[in-house]
């Protein structure tokens, strides 16, 4: 059971707190620098193409990092990656004062991107080692709360500094929070953050494993199948919602600030409410339900005539989305092992960036042929059918919360023993997660055992 002192967690878990503030720190520092170099580039150029560019050149990154380098992130120390990711960020905004073209701009960006691609898996990655079990809804949820506030805080204060200094002190300020989170991740110890030895099989074929963990661990196969039908529906809300406010509402740019606030406080209230309602009603009720919460926010929100009708049901649909991130990440951190987490996290981030991008491109394709009212209506229909994606996807995971820990362990094991040969099917583990307990637990003992014997002969072989 989560604690009742959710803040109390920053005392109990000193570790936890230090990744708590320079994650707090760097976000609201990247996020303030995000206008000033939108600005930058556009002011250079006043050109979409160039705009656009920075926008790739900021998430592609990811999408390869995934891709091709995910097992660095179970390969590497983790607290070492995370601080040379923040002095790299460092030296981007440091340079990008003293840059002269709109291409330097985006190349440094791009190497920003990078270093991003390798920092937040590893946090994610290495925060189950910094909190006890019965902890990490709530450690979750606090990130996913902090990052939502920077998001809605970063953003006002970049346009604040930009206006009166320009872009100089928007880059020096985000320069500075790099360096403070690199400090405060410095006083977490090397070994928390990693909790077993790595395994390694050679790189390429453990960029295969990271693909082979995420489609046959129960967990990390409902997130990638779940939160891809979803991001086609985020994709198009992000790109159609200015034309929705300007537009479709005529509510100008106050309609469309009024929208990207009620999102932001969604979000924060999700994200932070997230950890009790956890705990009452367990992981798969709280999963579907947010996700269909997403799809009737946005869809009442769609069939609204008045900016003062759509608001409301944004901050609800907005709530649901970050319930359902904190719920993607307890999939994920408890599906994965350790030493195999750092990369089923980059390849999920890798897919569902991917999907994303696709989603934005076709999306606005389509704003521009049925409007922006006919997308939104058409994202709510997305998000409801996640919501049945989702209720499929998570008939492993039991109802009763206090049969979770136990489905997560069961899929977890079965899904490291399909990584080596003659690994057990995950299918033939089913029936423990799904409540034949007595003859299951039985036979779970006895895989188990096999796995382990297996493990052992090709160790022997190994060594020889």
């Amino acid at each position: 059971m989560e604690s009742s002192s959710r803040l109390g967690l920053f005392r109990r878990s000193p570790p936890f707190g230090f990744l708590f503030l320079a994650t707090a720190g760097s976000s609201v520092g990247t996020y303030l620098a995000a206008i000033a170099l939108t600005v930058d580039v556009y002011d250079r150029t006043e050109s979409g193409v160039w705009v656009a560019a920075l926008l790739i050149a900021d998430f592609l990154p990811i999408v390869l990092i995934g891709l091709l380098l995910g097992p660095l992130v179970d390969r590497l120390s983790r607290r070492r990656l995370m601080i040379v990711s923040d002095l790299v960020r460092f030296g981007v905004f440091a340079a990008l004062p003293f840059v002269d073209s709109a291409a330097s701009v985006v190349g440094l960006a791009a190497i920003s991107g990078i270093a991003t691609g390798f920092f937040v898996p590893a946090v994610y990655a290495g925060l189950p080692n910094l909190v006890p079990e019965d902890e990490l809804t709530n450690a979750n949820s606090l990130l996913a709360t902090v990052e939502t506030l920077a998001w809605m805080v970063g953003p006002v204060l970049g346009g604040l500094l930009l206006t009166v200094w320009g872009t100089t002190v928007p880059y020096t300020v985000n320069a500075i929070t790099f360096l403070v989170s690199a400090a405060f991740v410095s006083r977490i110890s090397e070994g928390l953050l990693r909790s077993e030895e790595p395994l390694t099989r050679g790189h390429w074929r453990d960029v295969a494993d990271g693909f082979k963990l995420v489609v046959t661990a129960h967990p990390l196969r409902t997130v990638l199948v779940v939160w891809t039908v979803v991001l086609v529906g985020a994709g198009a809300i992000n790109v159609a919602e200015v034309f929705f406010a300007k537009e479709t509402l005529d509510a100008g740019n106050l309609g469309f600030g009024l929208i990207i606030a009620a999102s932001g406080v969604g979000l924060a209230t999700g994200s932070f409410l997230a950890a009790p309602a956890l705990g009452r009603v367990g992981l798969r009720r709280h999963y579907v339900g947010s996700i269909a919460l997403m799809g009737f926010g946005w869809g009442g929100a769609a069939l609204s005539g008045t900016i003062w009708l759509v608001v409301p049901f944004v901050i609800a649909g907005a709530v649901g989305n970050g319930s359902a991130v904190v719920c993607n990440q307890l999939l994920i951190q408890r599906g994965a092992p350790d030493q195999y987490r750092g990369r089923a996290v980059a390849t999920l981030m890798s897919a569902t960036y991917a999907v994303l991008g696709l989603a934005m491109a076709t999306a606005g394709l389509l704003t521009d042929i049925y409007g922006a009212r006919a997308i939104w209506i058409a994202a709510g229909g997305i998000y409801l059918v996640g919501s049945v994606v989702a209720l499929v996807m998570t008939r492993w995971l039991p109802v009763a919360t206090a049969d979770e820990q136990r489905a997560f362990e069961v899929s977890s094991e079965s899904a490291v023993a399909a990584l080596t040969n003659g690994g057990t099917p995950a299918a033939e583990l089913e029936p423990v997660a799904n409540g034949a307990h007595s003859s299951g637990l039985e036979r779970i003992a006895t895989l188990l055992e096999e796995i382990e014997t297996r493990r052992d002969v090709e160790s022997r072989r190994t060594s020889r």
